[in-house]
């Protein structure tokens, strides 16, 4: 892999032909990262972009005109549901339904674009990507879907049918939280070139070391995802077993309510676990006693990670609802660090 393309510019004598002609159009470090995550999306045209936001932005602005219909899920991430007021001040009609029980099946009647996010963040709600895909083309609409906890090698949403696979790469596609990166990837050379335009019209342009960085990344991507979802899978086991813990959500349990459409449409579960405490305090003391876990707001990383949901506003999760993402570590180590503190937490109310 060779080191990243630091150029604004390229030398272009005579007429300005590329394959590289300017740095907020092309540069060779994107070409190589983009070439790589299109083979794990099974075969894609992929665009890279600054951030996970600057690839969703991308897609819902550049599809949708005035008068357009796009339907979104109120229970998505809250950065993509402010989009909805930008959308209504451009002329768009925005219709919001739930994630789970494909009920945005029943919003789809003259839509542009329908956007889905599967599994959800945070309450990892899960819906039937192939069927509603299906329902939507036939409606006449464009499907995209937000990947960013299932990574291309938990779900590809392209093989099941959408248009669109968008993510933010900042999460568990590059796992290291050092860097700010996103993606849209599709099949259908139009729509790629409609979402390449509105990057170099808007300058949502990745940086170079951070393509490379991410890059790198990718080397570890099955390892890191393979560690994590088993981790996970034994920290929601052992959250079952606590009476302090309601609303346990992880899509691997089989008992989640998640789990039948997962389990057909997943490869992977993810790292993330959702659950809630008895209140706020119960909530904070757990989360300040465990040694092994550090509070932040992202998820994928090789750190676990968690936060008390509620403290940003904007979700309809009750103050005790506790967003978990699973690290890499020694499986024992977080089960048993996650254990503790709630034991300590009780001891303190």
């Amino acid at each position: 892999m060779p080191g990243p393309v630091f150029a604004a510019h390229f030398h272009l004598p005579g007429e300005p032909v590329g394959p590289y002609t300017y740095g907020r159009d092309t540069n060779p470090t994107w070409t190589l990262l983009e070439a790589a995550i299109g083979e794990l999306e099974g075969g894609a045209e992929v665009v890279s972009f600054s951030s996970g936001m600057a690839a969703i932005a991308a897609v819902l602005l550049s599809q949708v005109r005035s008068g357009d219909v796009v339907v979104l899920p109120d229970d998505c991430y809250q950065t993509t549901r402010a989009l909805k007021e930008r959308l209504e001040s451009y002329g768009a009609v925005v219709r919001m339904g739930p994630t789970a029980n494909n009920a945005q099946m029943e919003l789809l009647d003259g839509a542009r674009l329908v956007w889905v996010e599967t599994p959800s963040n945070p309450n990892l709600d899960v819906c039937d990507v192939a069927r509603l895909v299906e329902a939507a083309h036939e409606a006449g609409a464009l499907v995209a879907v937000d990947n960013t906890l299932a990574t291309p090698l938990g779900q590809r949403p392209l093989d099941l049918g959408a248009d669109f696979s968008v993510a933010s790469d900042t999460k568990a596609l590059t796992g290291h939280g050092d860097l700010l990166l996103g993606h849209v990837a599709t099949r259908d050379a139009a729509l790629a070139e409609s979402v390449r335009l509105w990057r170099k019209t808007v300058g949502a342009i990745p940086g170079p070391m951070e393509a490379w960085l991410a890059h790198r990344s990718l080397a570890t991507l099955e390892l890191r995802l393979d560690r994590q979802d088993a981790n996970a899978m034994a920290l929601a086991e052992a959250l079952k077993e606590r009476p302090e813990v309601a609303g346990l959500r992880y899509p691997g349990l089989p008992d989640d309510p998640s789990h039948e459409i997962a389990a057909r449409q997943m490869r992977r579960f993810g790292c993330v676990v959702s659950f809630t405490l008895p209140d706020e305090a119960f909530a904070e003391r757990f989360l300040g006693a465990m040694r092994l876990v550090n509070q932040a707001t992202s998820f994928g990383s090789v750190h676990s990670s968690a936060e008390r949901r509620g403290r940003w506003g904007g979700d309809a999760v009750e103050p005790g609802f506790v967003r978990f993402s699973v690290g890499v570590e020694n499986t024992g180590d977080i089960v048993a660090d996650v254990l503790a503190a709630l034991e300590e937490a009780g001891r303190s109310r």
